[in-house]
């Protein structure tokens, strides 16, 4: 088995595990002991101490204040920083929140598609999406606290002791840590560079107060964050065009399906914005535009790439799908998945993305072949609120929810969205890695993805699934 697959597998079987066993079987060891408060931590807490000062406050500027545009290469730099401190513990830590994203993620993704046909699109970031929810968890009091620990897969004991609770620094240290090896690969070796780059918007009402502590401790999740104020119940509409252009005008990326309106009661909007950049080294750009069959009878042109090489394949006439690996550098590849009936898209989906996807790598086998699929230029947008109703827990931010270590105000949390721009194409000149070269041996497979497929970006030294998403129209927005 894989690394990757025996780190998530791990995961699911110590929570599971751990829960199942009786009180008086347990050792309170806490499963992901590495990633909660020390001790010493616990006891420092602990300490009454009147003369500690209140979190100090700050009122964000308004959204017409001028704001430098945000230089992605310097946010490269940071996470490869971050990635080659790495020691042991840190590594351990990689493992078990790599895990827990992954396990997250296959939820949610599962939440999101059924929300939608399959003759829509999908792409969505399961390390953004656990980043936004340990965000939430760093700023909430108990009882919204525990339930958010509870939602991140983490339980705490019995006695809901200090020493089980998450700390929310750490978890989101280690989230940096699993962005920067992906970011560390790519250069690596003449590989292209994979640039991942995450802007957070944190949109208040005017005069609304946030805490200093918790918008300075979000910066290993977005090192860019914004907190700007502006009028949210007058207009809505209104409110959600000027906080589209200014996201673009400072991240100078292209979303799909922006914000279209703002609930008018809310005094908090919280909004992740990611882009991923990877190329593929040895593919080229075919002359002309090529068909993409949407649907048994609809078509739409599209740039596509191809490349022949011997590439990581497998076929299964059981489960009715193929699986193709791209690497996009030396650890971090691109899982492409392909029905062999295109109207078995929604079964294949629910078949391939659960906890023990990973595994299946372990079936992957050296093939000659000739790959051709869409140059992918993926733009989507989900509410994480909408989400958390389909999960039936709405109110877990919700206007009854403890945020009191965001604000003191009583906040009402709106739109929770994350907004991806997810790109893969040819490097231009290229010369293909050892792992696609020119085959020389038997005649290569022929290996089109011309009609609604699945992808997947995952690091085998994280053990984390970046990206999940299914492609129904390349030239549609998601």
């Amino acid at each position: 088995m894989s690394p990757a697959g025996v780190s998530l597998w791990a995961t699911v079987l110590c929570l599971s595990a751990w829960a199942g066993l009786p009180a008086a079987d347990r050792v309170y060891i806490h499963p992901f002991h590495l990633l909660a408060y020390s001790k010493s931590s616990c006891d420092a807490l602990k300490e009454p101490n009147a003369e500690t000062p209140q979190d100090p406050t700050f009122t964000p500027v308004p959204i017409q204040a001028k704001t430098s545009p945000v230089d992605e290469e310097a946010l490269r730099e940071q996470l490869v920083l971050a990635a080659q401190k790495l020691k042991d513990e840190d590594r351990k830590r990689v493992a078990m929140v790599g895990g827990l994203l992954n396990v997250m993620g296959f939820r949610m993704y599962k939440t999101l598609s059924e929300t939608q046909t399959t003759a829509g699109g999908a792409v969505l970031s399961p390390t953004a999406l656990f980043g936004t929810l340990a965000s939430f968890y760093l700023g909430a009091l108990d009882p919204t606290a525990n339930s958010l620990q509870v939602f991140l897969g983490v339980p705490g004991d019995e006695e809901q002791s200090c020493t089980s609770r998450l700390d929310g620094h750490k978890v989101l240290s280690t989230l940096q840590t699993i962005q920067g090896l992906l970011a560390l690969q790519g250069g690596a070796g003449g590989q292209p560079r994979l640039l991942l780059s995450t802007v957070l918007g944190l949109f208040t009402a005017p005069g609304l107060s946030l805490k200093q502590p918790f918008v300075q401790g979000l910066a290993p999740f977005a090192p860019v964050t914004l907190p700007r104020s502006l009028d949210l119940s007058t207009d809505p509409e209104l409110a959600a065009e000027k906080i589209n252009r200014f996201m673009q005008a400072v991240t100078g990326w292209k979303m799909s399906s922006p914000l279209t309106g703002v609930s008018p009661d809310s005094t908090l909007l919280f909004n992740a914005y990611v882009h991923f950049q990877g190329q593929m080294k040895g593919f080229s750009l075919l002359p002309g535009l090529q068909e993409f069959w949407v649907d048994n009878t609809t078509s739409v042109s599209v740039p596509m790439l191809s490349s022949t090489g011997t590439f990581q394949y497998w076929s299964d006439a059981q489960s009715n799908l193929s699986v193709t690996r791209v690497p996009l550098s030396e650890n971090v590849n691109l899982l492409l998945i392909q029905p062999h009936c295109a109207s078995a898209l929604r079964e294949v989906e629910a078949l391939t993305f659960q906890h023990d996807f990973l595994r299946w790598t372990k079936n992957l086998s050296p093939r000659a072949i000739r790959l051709t699929l869409p140059q992918l230029v993926l733009r989507g947008s989900y509410d994480l609120q909408d989400l958390l109703a389909q999960a039936k827990l709405p109110g877990l931010l919700g206007p009854k929810a403890n945020l009191g270590k965001i604000s003191d105000a009583d906040l009402r949390v709106g739109q929770v969205l994350n907004s991806v721009l997810f790109e893969v194409k040819a490097d231009k000149g290229a010369q293909p890695p050892e792992s696609v070269q020119q085959p020389a041996g038997p005649e290569a497979l022929d290996v089109t993805l011309n009609r609604p497929f699945l992808f997947a970006v995952y690091d085998q030294e994280s053990t984390a699934l970046h990206f999940l998403g299914r492609v129904a129209n390349p030239l549609s927005a998601l």
